[in-house]
């Protein structure tokens, strides 16, 4: 991008986080046509600004171009999304662990209070509120961690496979499974206890591997029923 073109804010960010975002959020559906006239109109930016920002997300992985049919959503597959866990829980792992070592009174307190509103989000059958919980506790373990390169990654694959944890988030009983894997995390975190926490954030991500699989599996059946 240009200087002209990362200086034009959307709502006070740049065109590129305002799509991004509006991607992650799912407004944009998979295979879904980002016309470059449209996108300048909504988001009040030039021409310019949305095909260096389509650009950039094309690098993420979030867009990709269609010869001679422009920009469109990327869809991920089943595969690509439990890929994509497989090195999250590498990576989760590492920020688990260093998450335990460098924490502190007030963060424990935070991490703690956390693990209490998610508890009272599944007891109150709030499936909304717990997935914003779920998010905002492994935002705040990257953060603790300090581990700025891994939590970049681990941002743009969160973003990648967005559909896919929406769809998991919202699967039948998945929080109630869910709430222990994330509160082990919390629990080993808290007690400085890096091993535990590593092997704990690593649980969790084969639990949620296997849920992919799961709700894959059971759309499947419901598509092929006559």
């Amino acid at each position: 991008m240009t200087e002209g073109e990362t200086a034009r804010p959307v709502q006070g960010k740049p065109v590129v986080d305002a799509i991004r975002d509006a991607i992650v959020r799912g407004e944009f559906v998979p295979n879904q046509r980002l016309v470059e006239a449209d996108l300048s109109a909504r988001f009040a930016a030039s021409r310019a600004a949305v095909r260096s920002a389509l650009l950039e997300l094309t690098n993420e992985g979030l867009v990709e171009r269609v010869q001679n049919r422009g920009a469109r959503v990327r869809a991920v597959s089943l595969a690509e999304a439990v890929e994509i866990s497989e090195v999250r829980m590498m990576l989760e792992g590492l920020c688990a662990a260093k998450a335990a070592e460098r924490v502190t009174a007030t963060e424990i307190g935070e991490l703690t209070a956390i693990g209490t509103h998610m508890r009272a989000a599944v007891s109150s059958g709030d499936v909304l509120g717990y997935s914003r919980l779920n998010q905002t506790l492994h935002r705040r373990i990257r953060e603790i961690s300090g581990q700025e390169t891994a939590s970049r990654v681990l941002e743009r694959l969160r973003a990648q496979s967005v559909r896919h944890q929406f769809k998991l988030a919202m699967h039948p009983g998945r929080p109630a499974v869910s709430l222990p894997e994330h509160l082990a995390i919390i629990e080993a975190i808290c007690a400085h206890d890096a091993e535990a926490a590593e092997q704990a954030a690593r649980a969790h991500l084969r639990s949620v591997i296997a849920a992919l699989r799961e709700v894959d599996n059971a759309e499947g059946g419901v598509r092929h029923l006559p």
